[in-house]
Parts: C-alpha cells; structure tokens; sequence
C-alpha cells in the first residue's frame, strides 16, 4: 500500500471534485479540533483506490501487499476501462456511491418507476425524474437517488436543468456511470483481482 503520486492525486480530487464540489475538503479534513485527530486519506494498493482511515492506513503497513485483500472503501478498481498509468482518467466505482452521496453537490430523484430500469443499467430519461437540484450545468456529476432518499448510484447529467424541462419525456438527462445493481450483475468479477 502507497500513497498516490502528485498527478494520481490530482486526477482523483479532479473526479471527485466533478461530484462533491467545494466540498470536497471536507473528505480529507480532520476529523476534530484535537492536535492528534484521525483523518481520512487515500492509498494505493494492487491497482486500486481506497478511501481509509490514518491510523488504519498505518497499521496495515505491515501487511504484505499480496495478502492484502481490502482496506476502507474501495474507491476505484483500474481493471475497468481507463487507467492512472496509461490514459490518466479512471472511472469511479460503485463503492465511491457512499461517499459521493454523502458530499454530492447535485442530487437527481427518480420516481419509482424509473428504479428498476436504472438499476439495470440504464440511463435517466425526464419522464423517470421526481426532482433534482435547480441550476445543475450539463456534464456535471450527480448522484441519484429514489424518492425516499436512498442512493441508489452516480452519473453525468446530460443537459442543464434548463435544458431538461424543455425535453420530451423520454429524453435522456442522465449518463449513468455506476448504480447498485451492478453489486447483482457483476458479482463474480466486482472484487477479483
């Protein structure tokens, strides 16, 4: 287990400031006043991102890194599409969604009807949209969630919010990039190595 490079840093507070916005200082800030107090940091261990605790992170130095499974939440798997060492993006994993949902800057609810066919993979279209945060910009990240205020994933918006009241039903306003069905669909390979 490392700590990012320079440059993994900044493509990783890049995508997660897309989602979280300002408050994205609030991810790594101390968690009290005290002079001794915990944070949250990342490290890199087997092509993987993880969002951990410190202390945890420190203790855990003296695990090998082969028999290291998993440490804190897992914020991106590198054997999907996109790499820190080739094309310098990553895409976020679905295990980010707590995270992401916890410091989301722009929220989209579905109506129930739209659940389970974004839980299926696919993308928002307005008919599905209950609400979602006013003055959202197209290509913004934006977590979704249902009407009780569960997340249920992440995507990019596909129009403005503007833009979107004008669009005919069963036109797309999100991009889904992650959503908790893949936790069903991709079962046998979401954790392998």
């Amino acid at each position: 287990m490392r700590q990012l490079t320079e440059q993994e840093t900044k493509t990783l507070f890049e995508k997660l400031a897309n989602y979280t916005g300002s408050s994205l200082k609030n991810l790594i800030a101390p968690l009290d006043d005290s002079p001794d107090a915990d944070r949250y940091v990342f490290r890199l261990n087997r092509d993987r991102v993880y969002y951990v605790l410190l202390s945890v992170a420190n203790l855990a130095t003296s695990i090998s890194r082969d028999n290291l499974g998993s440490l804190g939440i897992c914020l991106e798997i590198f054997a999907s599409p996109g790499k820190f060492s080739k094309t310098g993006k990553f895409r976020l994993h679905i295990t980010a969604l707590p995270i992401l949902a916890e410091h989301a800057r722009y929220k989209l609810w579905i109506k129930p009807n739209g659940e389970m066919p974004f839980l299926y993979g696919g993308n928002v279209v307005k008919a599905h949209v209950g609400r979602w945060s006013d003055d959202c910009p197209s290509h913004q990240g934006i977590v979704v969630y249902n009407m009780s205020d569960t997340p249920l994933g992440f995507g990019v918006t596909a129009r403005s919010t503007a833009e979107a009241r004008r669009l005919d039903p069963t036109g797309i306003v999100c991009f889904r990039q992650a959503d908790c069905g893949e936790y069903l669909r991709d079962e046998d390979t979401l954790f392998a190595s």
